[in-house]
């Protein structure tokens, strides 16, 4: 027997998500399906990132010892939790591979989709 909640997530056209606008996973659908012994669940449609060149660069970065992705998200998005920005803008898949090399460029980019200068 499903609960009154499991419904109301089941219901056609229901596309919201529990995440914050901030989130890397905003905006993606939520789907369901029922187990073999009834239970519901609920689930993300998987997240596919677009490659790096299809955001626009602001400046970049380069990584000293101690650099941390919470810490620059901090300071060039102005919250530490953002980190995954930089992930997607660099194209890592581990986001420790960003700062482990000291002396790397990292690329500090506008959201995907929007234009830079050069690309306006």
């Amino acid at each position: 027997m499903t609960t009154r909640i499991q419904e109301l997530l089941a219901a056609p056209g229901l596309n919201a998500t529990a995440f914050p606008p901030t989130s890397r996973y905003y905006g993606i659908e939520t789907l369901t399906r029922v187990t073999s012994d009834g239970k519901v669940q609920v689930y993300l449609k998987r997240r596919f990132v677009h490659p790096a060149e299809r955001f626009a660069t602001l400046q970049l970065h380069p990584v000293v010892a101690g650099d941390r992705l919470d810490r620059l998200a901090a300071t060039y998005f102005g919250d530490p939790e953002q980190f995954w920005k930089l992930c997607d803008a660099n194209g890592a898949m581990r986001p420790s591979e960003l700062t482990d090399t000291v002396g790397r460029w990292l690329r500090i980019t506008l959201p995907e989709g929007v234009p830079g200068v050069d690309d306006a």
